[in-house]
């Protein structure tokens, strides 16, 4: 079994990055000189905490400003959505990235609807996911990329494969069916609850799992020199666990993406790249 290095693929697109950035004001096409993301985090959750200081970190290393909106748990949900219209018609803002999950007492899929969809660096507003169910790549959700760089990364070729996607978020799964079924791939969407998933899934060629379930993926549920894709990082304690069980997969997937290590990266490069790219064309409105 092959291991997909996440940091060796995250590592290139920031290097194309900056090198945007830098060509951008070189030619004296972009204004103001750096883009500029907006981060809202809610809540303390440690793993949030985590993912938003290495978002910013990152950022910092290929340059991209960042401005942290940070809330209590207990913050009214309309200063939230206030937040968010400021952030919408803010002319210093390129992008907006709302930190998932939210608490409870937040209604996700209403404040990602009132994202205005050009500043979406998620690309999961219902505008963004409705062009790209119509086949539209011109900007990706970021774990869409992370997909396709994955692939290109491993030289493998989708077209006439059978995919698997197992997501417990509808819309989740649909957008990386999707992406796999544009690139030439006979997709499925299966739920973990599903009786015969093991049954299913060990008849696909790449195996996508974004469940946050740790171990759920073990060798019964793998097809032999599969591609496996984890998404599903969850924590226990200080570890970071993916779904995929490795001892038990190893001898018989043909790849694997660690966790951690794997897909993180590579989503935090893709999603800064987007900023870059509606950096990009505010800047030639502006022009």
């Amino acid at each position: 079994m092959q291991i997909i290095d996440g940091k060796k693929i995250a590592d290139k697109i920031k290097d194309e990055i900056v090198a945007e950035i830098l060509l951008c004001n070189h030619d004296n096409v972009c204004a103001p000189e750096r883009p500029m993301l907006a981060i809202i985090l809610v809540g303390d959750r440690p793993d949030s905490e985590l993912y938003v200081s290495l978002k910013e970190r990152e950022a910092k290393k290929v340059g991209v400003d960042t401005t942290l909106y940070k809330f209590s748990a207990s913050t009214p949900p309309s200063e939230l959505e206030e937040t968010i219209k400021f952030l919408n018609t803010d002319e210093d803002t390129d992008g907006i990235l709302l930190q998932l999950p939210l608490p409870d007492n937040f209604n996700t899929d209403k404040l990602i609807a009132l994202m205005n969809p050009a500043k979406d660096a998620d690309r999961f507003h219902p505008e963004n996911i409705k062009r790209l169910m119509a086949g539209d790549e011109e900007f990706l959700p970021p774990v869409c990329q992370v997909i396709l760089e994955i692939l290109e990364d491993i030289k493998y070729d989708p077209v006439g494969k059978s995919a698997g996607v197992i997501a417990n978020s509808e819309i989740f799964g649909q957008a990386l069916a999707k992406i796999l079924e544009l690139h030439g791939a006979l997709t499925k969407i299966f739920s973990s609850s599903d009786e015969d998933l093991a049954e299913q899934t060990a008849k696909a060629d790449i195996l996508i799992t974004a469940v946050g379930q740790p171990g759920l993926i073990t060798e019964k549920f793998v097809k032999k020199d599969a591609v496996i894709i984890d998404i599903g990082i969850s924590k226990e304690g200080k570890k970071v666990l993916g779904d995929v069980n490795f001892e038990s997969v190893k001898d018989k997937a043909g790849y694997l993406t660690p966790v951690p290590g794997g897909v993180g990266p590579i989503t935090i490069a893709a999603a800064l790249r987007n900023v870059v790219e509606l950096y990009k064309k505010r800047s030639n409105k502006i022009k």
